[in-house]
């Protein structure tokens, strides 16, 4: 292959990594966004919690609120990631379905109650730090739910069929 080859070659593929990674960074960028209902409170709320690269205060303070503990009012910053997962968790399912939310944030009090009542409450619940949500969505069958967060990989994923919720979370990848 001659010198003139080799470099137009290396070009092409370094314009064409610039092109996959330019693609990259623009899906980085896309607006995120969430359609939320507290199955507890009966509070719904729409929000774009990510756009002009960076998450958006107002957004986020509100889907903490929402997602707050429903049995002590108890609100706690809830990881971006994991609406991030959600709103991931969405676009995978194609549903612009409203996600209803078991469980959000748990305060400790609130963890340590169901708990004692239940051996599926972990003590030290990724709850607790609000980096995990128990959902379902209308429309969509709890075990695909629960395959589309899997196919994810991205944290933990719980499949709870009789009380019809999947838990997902953002820790290590595992499933129970």
């Amino acid at each position: 292959m001659s010198l003139h080859r080799r470099q137009a070659l290396a070009g092409a593929l370094s314009f064409a990594g610039a092109g996959l990674l330019g693609g990259a960074a623009k899906a980085s960028f896309a607006p995120r966004s969430l359609s939320l209902l507290n199955l507890h409170t009966g509070e719904t709320l729409k929000a774009t919690f990510f756009e002009d690269g960076a998450y958006v205060p107002d957004a986020l303070s509100a889907l903490n609120h929402l997602l707050r503990d429903f049995r002590t009012g108890d609100v706690h910053p809830i990881a971006p990631g994991l609406l991030d997962l959600v709103s991931t968790l969405s676009a995978t399912l194609e549903t612009k379905a409203t996600v209803q939310v078991i469980s959000g944030y748990r305060s400790p009090t609130t963890n340590a109650a169901l708990h004692e009542r239940s051996a599926g409450v972990a003590s030290h619940s990724l709850h607790l730090q609000g980096m995990a949500m128990d959902i379902r969505v209308p429309g969509v069958q709890l075990a695909h739910l629960r395959d589309a967060a899997l196919s994810l990989g991205r944290g933990g994923v719980g499949f709870y069929p009789t009380s019809d919720f999947v838990h997902v979370d953002v820790g290590r990848v595992r499933r129970w």
